[in-house]
């Protein structure tokens, strides 16, 4: 569905957010990307979604229909003026065809259509930016930790939530995040990036099935691995 290769990304003062990256995601995986700040994993993301063009490289997209790519930032970014409905809609081709109602039911926001934004909670106004990523029906979602800004009991909410869509949908995913628990509960395989400029330094498949136990012993171990690879201290983190 889509394939990377020798990709790079260098700015304008010289500074190269990637380098040299290769990679192929299957279509209905959902995909990690994890790594140290700086390492480029959202200037990645930037790049795959179309919003930043100016990198070196090829990128592939096969069989994705009229809207390949589908993108949810750390922010919700609602338009207050408008109602929950009315900002879901707005990620709609044609809105009159959609039934809204049923992405509102997706998300767990059915009584909340009539609502606006400064109504709802930060984890509800994110369940609102997933349903109106999802109702232009994308071949990839693209998630720049969506749940970074969100208290620990929301976080693992929405976690389940994106399992629910994925499961319903086959919807694939890339979920750019710095939480390693996250993406071994969320991820089938997990890239690893690192350096300045950034360089996928291993990738590393979960080969278990969802839903995981959070507690499980298997993803110890599997954390224990990232760890050495991001050349963490386990006894600090």
């Amino acid at each position: 569905m889509l394939k990377v290769k020798q990709a790079s990304r260098t700015f304008n003062d010289g500074l190269a957010g990637f380098k040299n990256i290769s990679f192929s995601i299957q279509e209905g995986e959902t995909v990690g990307i994890l790594g140290t700040s700086g390492c480029g994993k959202s200037t990645l993301l930037r790049v795959l979604s179309g919003l930043d063009q100016d990198f070196e490289g090829d990128i592939e997209l096969a069989g994705l229909g009229e809207q390949p790519i589908g993108m949810i930032f750390q922010e919700p970014r609602l338009m207050p003026w408008l109602t929950v409905k009315e900002n879901i809609l707005f990620g709609a081709k044609d809105a009159k065809k959609v039934d809204v109602q049923e992405y509102l039911n997706l998300v767990g926001l059915s009584d909340f259509g009539d609502h606006y934004p400064k109504d709802l909670s930060g984890g509800m106004a994110q369940r609102t930016a997933i349903a109106r990523a999802l109702i232009g029906q994308p071949g990839v979602l693209l998630l720049d930790e969506p749940f970074s800004a969100l208290d620990a009991f929301t976080k693992m909410q929405l976690q389940d939530l994106l399992l629910k869509i994925q499961k319903s949908r086959s919807t694939t995913m890339i979920i750019v995040t710095h939480d390693i628990d996250e993406a071994l509960y969320l991820c089938d395989r997990i890239f690893i990036l690192g350096g300045q400029p950034g360089t996928l330094q291993a990738q590393m498949s979960i080969e278990t099935a969802k839903p995981r136990d959070r507690g499980d012993s298997f993803l110890a171990s599997k954390k224990a691995e990232i760890l050495d690879v991001l050349h963490i201290d386990k006894e600090v983190e």
